[in-house]
């Protein structure tokens, strides 16, 4: 119920209020941390684009047009500089997000008496169509993947280098196998701890805490199994006593210093690897590329799309089509096996 006196709050103010709220609610598990700090940084740069000395209901429609402009033309500094010498503004995704983040804020805003009206009602503003999501992004192809996960599965037999208690290399080699095969978010992948990890029925699960505090249990694949037994034979160890006792104990990806695996981390995991394989097999590809990559190769090998929502932590299987990215040459070979055009079979 809407309070029956207007709250005339400033945009900075109104800022503080909600992004406390929102911080709180990771306390209940209804946010993760990672997803609170992701609106933190975007009502801070509403913010900034809108001026925290307005006064929150006096923003109209056009306002809100002209901050989501502004917000789509400002640099992204994890993008690489255009040909032109200039760096390209915010992805379509990231644009959806921010969006996302001040519409939130505006719903509250309103049950709170902040506002008498919604403006992101009235403003007209989208985001660009998908098409503009950065190729690092994108799912691999088949080949790509492949080659990724051919390299990590033989980085231990690469040539020793540096010290004994710093070659991190079967830590690396699970971390790409479970990008790569299972499409964990890298929140996820960097909380995840030993104890996490179980076996039944002698089928070795990994029981994921996600978003919103959901958790699944999925099934690891084999090689993917045989990795992270390798890891906690002959990786952690070498590191797991600088951590013995303190905050990263538990932590499954630990840093050569015993200190559970940072998110910025994860990226440098994939280019060291990457470093490796043939390069026509090569691409450039983040670790929410390579979920993309767990999405699209299974939904393109006739994967049930309930098991693949599952494995990848979605409550609603529409979201699915976000993740699914189009792969060279599947439409001929759609057309080629089409179910209504198979000889039938012969009865006997």
């Amino acid at each position: 119920m809407r309070p029956a006196q207007l709250e005339r709050v400033t945009v900075a103010e109104a800022a503080d209020r909600y992004v406390e709220l929102v911080r709180a609610r990771t306390l209940t598990g209804a946010l993760s941390p990672a997803t609170a700090e992701v609106y933190a940084r975007d009502v801070a740069t509403l913010v900034d684009l809108a001026g925290g000395e307005r006064v929150l209901d006096d923003l109209t429609g056009q306002d809100i047009d002209a901050i989501l402009l502004a917000f789509a033309r400002k640099p992204d500094g994890r993008r690489t500089h255009a040909a032109d010498g200039t760096t390209p503004g915010q992805s379509p995704s990231s644009q959806a997000r921010f969006r996302r983040s001040v519409s939130a804020l505006f719903k509250h805003a309103l049950l709170a008496g902040w506002v008498q009206l919604d403006p992101m009602t009235v403003s007209t503003v989208t985001a660009r169509q998908r098409g503009g999501l950065r190729p690092e992004r994108r799912a691999l192809t088949r080949e790509q993947a492949q080659g990724l996960i051919g390299a990590a599965r033989t980085l231990e037999e690469a040539p020793q280098q540096g010290r004994r208690d710093q070659r991190m290399e079967s830590r690396d080699a699970l971390i790409v196998l479970l990008l790569s095969t299972m499409g964990p978010r890298v929140s996820e992948l960097v909380r995840a701890n030993v104890e996490d990890f179980y076996t039944n029925d002698g089928v070795r699960y990994w029981r994921i805490f996600g978003k919103g505090g959901r958790t699944r249990d999925v099934p690891l694949p084999q090689a993917v199994a045989e990795a992270l037994d390798a890891y906690l034979d002959r990786g952690r160890p070498l590191v797991a006593d600088r951590a013995a006792g303190g905050p990263d104990g538990k932590a499954l990806l630990l840093s050569w210093r015993g200190r559970r695996l940072a998110r910025g981390a994860v990226q440098g995991v994939i280019d060291r690897v990457q470093a490796r394989v043939e390069p026509a097999q090569r691409r450039s590809v983040t670790p929410h590329g390579l979920r993309h990559t767990t999405a699209t190769h299974l939904l393109a090998d006739a994967v049930d799309m309930d098991a693949v929502r599952r494995v990848l932590g979605h409550s609603d299987l529409s979201t699915l089509g976000r993740y699914r990215d189009e792969l060279p040459g599947e439409l001929e070979v759609a057309m080629r096996i089409h179910p209504l055009l198979r000889e039938p079979k012969r009865g006997g």
